[in-house]
C-alpha cells in the first residue's frame, strides 16, 4: 500500500496516543501531517517533534504562544482555535482524518473533513449520536468514506466484510457491564466517580468511562450502528460480555452469527481503519483460547442502567432527540466527575430534558448546534438545583 498522510484530532487524549503508537510501528506506510488538541501543550510539542508533523492546531488559543515558540526552531507550523482544525483538514495534504476529540467538539471539524471528501477513521461517536443523518448525507454527496474506529463498530464492519452483501438480521453490540455489572441498584447509586472510573478491562479517557459506567457508552454506540450499518433500532441488540473477547457479532437471516475477536486493545481498531482494506503486523497480545478457558454472556439489566432505555427512545423519536440526550448526558457527566451530582441523577437529568426539550423532527446542521447549546443549558439548570440538596 501506499504511504497514507494523517491529521489526529485529539492526539493527546487515549485514543490520539494509541494512534500515533501504531504509527510509530508503521512508519514506513503512515505520515503524521495535523496533530490537534486542547489543552495538553507539553504532549502536543513532544508529538510533534517526534513525528515531525506538518501543523499543529492548540484549540486554546491562549496557548498558542507557547507552543509556536517550542515548535518554531523545528519548522512547524502552529495555528489556534477551531477554525483552524476545520480548515487545515480540507488540504490536500491529508489522507485520513482520525476524529478522536471527546464529545460533541469533534462534530464540525468532522463535517469539514467530510466535505473536503477525506477518509474519516471516526472515534469521535457524538458526531453520529447527534447529527448522523445529516453527516451520513453529506458522506454519501462528497464521496467520503467513514471507517469506523470504536472497537465494536469496527468489530461489525470486519464482520460485515465476510457476509457477501447479505442483510443483517440483528447486529449483537457487546458491552463489558462496567465496574458496576454485579452490584445492587442500591450500592450504585452511591458510587464514587473514584469508583466508576476504575474501569475492569479498557483504559479510557473520564468521560468515555463513566459513560461505561452507566452503561450511556453502549446507548451512543446503538445510535452510532444504526446510521453506521443503516439498520432499525430494533435489529440492534445489546448483551453483556465481562471479558470483552468479543468485540461484536452480525446474525443474518439463516441464523449464522459471524463475531470478530481480539483482546481489548484500540489500536487494532485504529490500524484496521488506516490500513484498509488491508491488515498489517501489529505488536500486541494475541488471543490463547486454552487460556481464556471461557467467555460469558448476559441479558443488560435496564433497571440499573436506564441510559440503555434512554438511547432507544431517542432513536425512535428521531429528530434532534438524540443531540438533546447527548448533550445533556455531557453536562451531567462533567457535574458527575467535578462531585457536584449523584450516580443516577446522571441519567434522570438526561430523562428530564429529553422530556422537555423543544423536539425537530427534521433539524438541519444549524439546527443541532443549537440544540446541543440549548439541552446544555438545561442540564446546567437541571444540576444546579441537584447540588443544592446533594
Amino acid at each position: 500500500m501506499e504511504k497514507r498522510h494523517i491529521a489526529i484530532l485529539g492526539s493527546t487524549g487515549s485514543i490520539g496516543r494509541q494512534a500515533l503508537d501504531v504509527i510509530r510501528q508503521h512508519r514506513d506506510l503512515f505520515e503524521v501531517e495535523l496533530l490537534t488538541a486542547n489543552n495538553s501543550t507539553d504532549l502536543l510539542i513532544q508529538q510533534a517533534i517526534e513525528f515531525d508533523a506538518n501543523a499543529v492546531v492548540i484549540c486554546n488559543e491562549g496557548r498558542y504562544g507557547e507552543v509556536a515558540a517550542a515548535l518554531q526552531p523545528h519548522y512547524i507550523k502552529v495555528f489556534a482555535g477551531m477554525q483552524s482544525v476545520c480548515d487545515l483538514v480540507a488540504g490536500d495534504n491529508i489522507d485520513i482524518v482520525l476524529t478522536s476529540m471527546v464529545g460533541f467538539s469533534g462534530l464540525s471539524s468532522t463535517v469539514a473533513a467530510v466535505k473536503a471528501g477525506k477518509t474519516i477513521a471516526l472515534a469521535n461517536k457524538e458526531t453520529l449520536v447527534a447529527a448522523g443523518e445529516i453527516v451520513m448525507k453529506l458522506a454519501e454527496e462528497h464521496h467520503a468514506r467513514i471507517l469506523p474506529v470504536d472497537s465494536e463498530h469496527s468489530a461489525i464492519f470486519q464482520c460485515l466484510m465476510g457476509s457477501a452483501g447479505a442483510a443483517i438480521e440483528k447486529i449483537h453490540l457487546t458491552a463489558s457491564g462496567g465496574p458496576f455489572r454485579t452490584w445492587t441498584r442500591e450500592d450504585i447509586a452511591k458510587a464514587t466517580p473514584a469508583q466508576a472510573l476504575n474501569h475492569p478491562n479498557w483504559s479510557m479517557g473520564s468521560k468515555i468511562t463513566i459513560d461505561s459506567a452507566t452503561m450511556m457508552n453502549k446507548g451512543l454506540e446503538i445510535i452510532e450502528a444504526r446510521w453506521l450499518f443503516g439498520t432499525e433500532g430494533s435489529r440492534i441488540n445489546v448483551v453483556v460480555h465481562p471479558e470483552s473477547i468479543i468485540h461484536s457479532m452480525v446474525e443474518y437471516a439463516d441464523g449464522s452469527v459471524i463475531a470478530q475477536m481480539g483482546h481489548p486493545d484500540m489500536r487494532e481498531a485504529i490500524q484496521f481503519a488506516f490500513s484498509y482494506p488491508f491488515r498489517l503486523t501489529l505488536a500486541n497480545r494475541k488471543l490463547d483460547f486454552a487460556q481464556i478457558g471461557g467467555l460469558s454472556f448476559f441479558a443488560p439489566d435496564m433497571k440499573k442502567f436506564p441510559a440503555l432505555g434512554l438511547a432507544y427512545e431517542a432513536l425512535e423519536k428521531g429528530g434532534n432527540m438524540a443531540c438533546i440526550m447527548n448533550a445533556a448526558n455531557e453536562a451531567a457527566v462533567a457535574a458527575y466527575l467535578r462531585e457536584e451530582i449523584g450516580f443516577y441523577d446522571i441519567t434522570d437529568i438526561v430523562a428530564e430534558c429529553m422530556n422537555g426539550a423543544e423536539f425537530v423532527a427534521s433539524p438541519d446542521l444549524e439546527t443541532i448546534f443549537r440544540t446541543n447549546e440549548a439541552a446544555f443549558e438545561k442540564a446546567t439548570e437541571l444540576i444546579a438545583e441537584r447540588r443544592k440538596s446533594f
